[in-house]
């Protein structure tokens, strides 16, 4: 008898789908986002703060903040096609993008994840990250 494996995936309790626009990413498209960021944000920091360690982290913050008010997503989450979702449904709102960013600079708060790959950091703003 063959086993369902996808009886219980990440994102299934939301009612999103396991694959497809609005399932929940794989870490591989969340560390190419993170990646993208990192690496704009270096860039930026180099350039302007002489590679400041605490200027890199405010510019992360701040690009992070910024993409996620217009788009719903940082520049690194429109090349890895992910973004933000409210789990509630509707808009985003205002908290979730300025809070998300500054808690993943604590980093902590994205390292403790539940059951569907959710960080502490959405929990706590109550949000999700889902495929584009």
């Amino acid at each position: 008898m063959k086993e369902d494996n996808t009886a219980d995936y990440p994102g299934k309790k939301f009612g999103l789908p396991l694959k497809g626009p609005r399932s929940t990413p794989t870490y591989v498209r969340r560390v190419l986002g993170l990646a993208v960021d990192w690496a704009i944000c270096v860039g930026i920091s180099i350039v302007f703060f002489d590679f400041n360690g605490l200027a890199t982290l405010g510019v992360f913050v701040a690009i992070s903040a910024l993409g996620g008010f217009i788009f719903a997503g940082s520049p690194g989450h429109l090349v890895a096609r992910i973004r933000i979702a409210p789990i509630k449904g509707g808009a985003l709102g205002m908290l979730a993008p300025l809070a998300r960013p500054v808690l993943i600079a604590l980093v902590v708060p994205a390292l403790i994840t539940d059951s569907d790959l959710r960080g502490l950091h959405d929990r706590l703003v109550g949000t999700i990250l889902v495929v584009r």
